[in-house]
């Protein structure tokens, strides 16, 4: 049994070894075959690192090359932009130029026209068409810068149309002459003309005719022939309140009604104030002699705001002094009625003249905004209408506001000054028959 356990053991140990050694070996099999692999990778490696740092290197010499062509195709595509915007400059230029070229055509053609003088452009010449606008505008101005007679027709005062000779001077001033009429010449509005009476137009007419020009000529000068030349109408009165509209006339109303009323105020108080010193001396001096009673009957005749007054005081001198002092001061307030007659209405027609000359002046002014609406601005004798209204009203407003607003208040201080007088005279009677008594 010993032995056998001896021999189990040695084979087991043997066995042991035995696999030990085939275990190395297959490590060092491994581990050969690992090394040779080790070898091979460092080889390949190697190997790529050398491709790669030659294909590196072949694409950074074609990245130069790009970039370089990159560069020229950048400075090229500048270059090509900068002769673009040179072109479209260019071709700028020569639009506005053509564009200035036509307007000048254009103005030149239309001015040339009226003279009868047509010129054909060709736009495919500009310079030749250019030539023969300068050519005719040269000759026009030499023609027109004459003294030149010509057969033609014009009108005179009653309309009627005469044929004749119509002298020009340049394109200033024209004279014609036919058999029964010769005159200066003005325009009638779409190039006609037609004779002005002025002073000594004929006269000068004449003398230019048959060649005897003295050292003066009468000579209307113009503008332009398209433009009537209208004899200025003579303003009157009447034709400056027809100008004012409705509103002036209702101003020049007032204005008259005003006047009447100041006249009337004018008589009241000479009326009143009539002979106010005599009258109280009067009175005094039959009161004092003679007595109450023959002092009522010495101005029992007398009319008057003052008589009345003295009459009311000399009837209540037995009173006490404070009641005839009352009974003064109503008959002076009594009188003040008739003093102040129409005094109110003459102030109220001075500041209701101007209010309706503002009236008249936004009046006015509404109808020019509505005449500008519908027909524009273009011709101005559509604009006078209204303006006329705005302003002439104005000043019909003030010129009758001003002086009614004077009047009435001098006469308003006249007929203080009378209720004054009345009240000093009677109180003086009182007085003088106080110290008697």
């Amino acid at each position: 049994m010993k032995k056998f356990l001896a021999i189990l053991l040695a084979l087991t140990v043997a066995a042991s070894a035995a696999n030990q050694s085939d275990l190395e070996r297959a490590y060092a099999k491994e581990f050969a075959y690992l090394k040779a692999q080790k070898q091979m990778l460092t080889t390949r490696l190697k190997e790529v690192k050398s491709t790669q740092s030659k294909k590196l290197s072949t694409a950074k010499r074609d990245l130069g090359v790009l970039q370089n062509v990159v560069l020229k195709k950048n400075a090229l595509s500048e270059k090509l932009e900068d002769e673009l915007f040179s072109v479209r400059q260019n071709a700028q230029v020569m639009t506005d130029d053509t564009s200035l070229i036509e307007t000048v055509m254009m103005q030149s053609t239309t001015t040339l026209k009226p003279f009868g003088i047509d010129v054909v452009v060709d736009v495919n010449n500009y310079q030749a068409s250019l030539e023969t606008v300068f050519i005719k505008s040269n000759d026009l101005i030499k023609k027109l810068s004459t003294v030149r007679t010509e057969n033609g027709k014009f009108y005179v005062e009653d309309g009627s149309e005469k044929t004749g000779r119509i002298i020009k001077i340049g394109n200033i001033a024209s004279y014609g002459i036919s058999e029964d009429i010769s005159g200066a010449l003005v325009p009638a509005g779409a190039g006609k003309l037609k004779v002005w009476n002025g002073d000594g137009s004929s006269e000068s007419a004449n003398a230019l005719a048959n060649g005897t020009l003295g050292d003066e000529i009468n000579i209307f000068l113009y503008e332009n022939k398209n433009k009537e030349i209208e004899e200025s109408a003579e303003k009157t009165i009447l034709s400056v309140i027809n100008s004012g509209g409705l509103i002036g006339w209702i101003i020049i109303v007032l204005g008259l009604a005003a006047l009447v009323l100041v006249v009337l105020r004018i008589l009241f108080l000479m009326s009143a104030s009539k002979s106010n010193v005599k009258l109280a001396a009067s009175a005094l001096s039959v009161l004092l002699t003679d007595g109450k009673e023959k002092a009522l009957a010495s101005i029992k005749d007398q009319k008057g705001s003052t008589a009345r007054v003295i009459k009311a005081t000399i009837r209540n001198l037995d009173r006490d002094r404070e009641h005839i002092e009352d009974i003064v001061a109503e008959s002076i307030l009594h009188e003040s009625g008739r003093l102040d007659r129409f005094g109110s209405m003459i102030l109220i027609v001075a500041a209701v003249a101007p209010l309706l000359g503002l009236l008249g002046t936004v009046t006015g002014m509404i109808a020019t905004f509505d005449i500008i609406t519908e027909f524009g601005t273009g011709d101005p004798k559509l604009l006078s209408g209204g303006i006329s209204i705005a302003l002439v009203t104005t000043e019909l407003g003030l010129i009758v506001a001003i002086p009614v607003l004077m009047l009435g208040n001098t006469l308003s201080a006249w007929a203080e000054r009378i209720k004054d007088s009345m009240e000093h005279s009677a109180l003086h009677l009182i007085n003088e028959y106080s110290k008697q008594s």
